[in-house]
């Protein structure tokens, strides 16, 4: 990796991200800022029928929400001449040829092929039409696909991830770069943009393994340089299948709507299928000062939502007022966080406890008596830090109740709920009026 190290982020806004998405933003841009190098955002909307703007711009919403700023912006859809031009040169070189067959015909090849027990690899029929035979059928207004020829032999190159890994051209079918209405489809205009933007390494799924192997060939022929790949194992939910939109996998937006924290979801996702353990880093400057793409084993990781949970109630305890202040209720002063932030799971969990000291609350009154003793020997004047020792000290020592005994009765009665934050810091909250009529009731 040297400070000219440019990667790219390639989404395509036909949905929400999700966390599966996330990671491979994250581990690219990590990738990129440990080298000095830059990070490229590449909105992948050649699809327009499937492309939506509002969806390109939750992604921006949803990289901006975590700090994963990006150093060049570029989208698809504003360089289809490009990709035009790119194919034209394959065609004047003999790379992409015309296939006229239709999708039931391929399908039926398919499953030729497959009942012969052979890979359902593309035939090549149609580099057996000669020039006159494909001039009459575009005459005749036919409309073919374009395949790019793959040269045949080993196509081979040392994985970041994987190590050494090699396909046989003879074992991959010729993959289709423009579609029957002109269209580009993705290995063309992706292979386009990575050798025009410059892009040194290329960090993905693992399921793009075979689409490399193709895309190696694809970047020689445009004379562009191979870059650098790697292809991580892609996370997988606790059924052990992979993420993804279709199967419901939660969104970044939606996260973001549950009160999870952008460093609870990086530091997961930073160290997600790598040898670090998984804990809360305080910083982005920490993971980008820790990143190592070495560090990424083989094996798919699961992903465990309470451990998500876990890491964003761990940060919550250790954040200062000022970070939160304009996220709690009215009139919440930093007595309050301080008082209630070790027992929150996300901050939108403090209008409970807010509830709690300013009321209403259905106290719940095990031992009338109880509370009436201790009605009538809580401390004179404003309640502050030392009074609810001093409170519970003279009530042991009327009633001769100690532990559980003692201190669940008085929680209930002023909190409704058997747990909490401390009482001795929400007693002051509460206040002495609302104290006393609580045990009245």
């Amino acid at each position: 990796m040297t400070a000219s190290t440019i990667v790219r982020f390639a989404p395509s806004p036909t949905g929400q991200l999700h966390l599966g998405n996330l990671r491979t933003a994250l581990v690219n841009f990590l990738f990129a800022k440990r080298a000095g190098g830059q990070f490229l955002l590449r909105i992948d909307d050649t699809d327009l029928e499937r492309s939506k703007a509002e969806h390109a711009a939750a992604i921006e919403t949803d990289l901006s929400w975590l700090g994963l700023a990006w150093d060049q912006f570029a989208r698809q859809s504003d360089r289809f001449d490009r990709y035009a031009a790119a194919a034209e040169r394959l065609k004047q070189s003999g790379r992409l040829y015309p296939s006229f067959e239709t999708q039931e015909e391929l399908e039926l090849k398919r499953k030729l092929a497959l009942s012969r027990g052979k890979p359902p690899i593309y035939d090549r029929a149609a580099l057996r039409l000669s020039a006159e035979e494909i001039a009459a059928r575009l005459a005749a207004g036919e409309t073919p696909s374009w395949r790019f020829k793959l040269a045949p032999g080993p196509i081979a190159w040392t994985d970041m991830v994987r190590g050494a890994t090699e396909f046989q051209a003879e074992n991959l079918s010729d993959p289709v770069l423009v579609r029957g209405d002109g269209v580009p489809l993705y290995t063309l205009s992706s292979v386009v943009d990575d050798v025009e933007f410059g892009i040194t390494d290329i960090i993905r799924g693992e399921d793009h393994v075979a689409n490399t192997a193709v895309q190696i060939q694809l970047i020689e022929a445009l004379g562009g340089a191979v870059p650098r790949f790697g292809h991580f194992a892609l996370i997988a939910d606790a059924s052990g299948d992979k993420l993804s939109k279709r199967a419901g996998a939660q969104s970044l937006a939606a996260l973001r709507d549950d009160g999870i924290e952008p460093m609870a979801v990086l530091s997961l996702l930073a160290k997600l299928g790598t040898a670090d353990p998984i804990d809360l880093r305080p910083d982005m400057a920490t993971l980008i000062a820790e990143f190592d793409i070495a560090k990424f084993g083989r094996s798919r990781p699961k992903l465990d939502p309470d451990e998500l949970i876990l890491l964003n109630a761990k940060l919550l305890h250790g954040t200062a007022f000022e970070s939160v202040r304009d996220r709690l209720p009215d009139g919440a002063g930093e007595d309050f966080w301080l008082a209630v932030r070790g027992n929150l799971e996300r901050v939108s969990d403090a209008e409970t406890w807010w509830r709690v000291c300013q009321g209403p609350v259905e106290p719940v009154i095990t031992d009338p008596d109880f509370t009436r003793i201790a009605a009538s020997l809580l401390p004179d004047g404003v309640l502050g830090e030392t009074s609810w020792s001093a409170w519970t000290g003279a009530v042991k020592q009327a009633t001769g109740r100690k532990g559980k005994e003692l201190f669940l009765p008085l929680r209930l009665a002023l909190t409704g709920v058997d747990h909490g934050p401390e009482l001795a810091k929400l007693l002051p909250l509460i206040g002495r009026e609302q104290v006393l009529a609580r045990l009245a009731a």
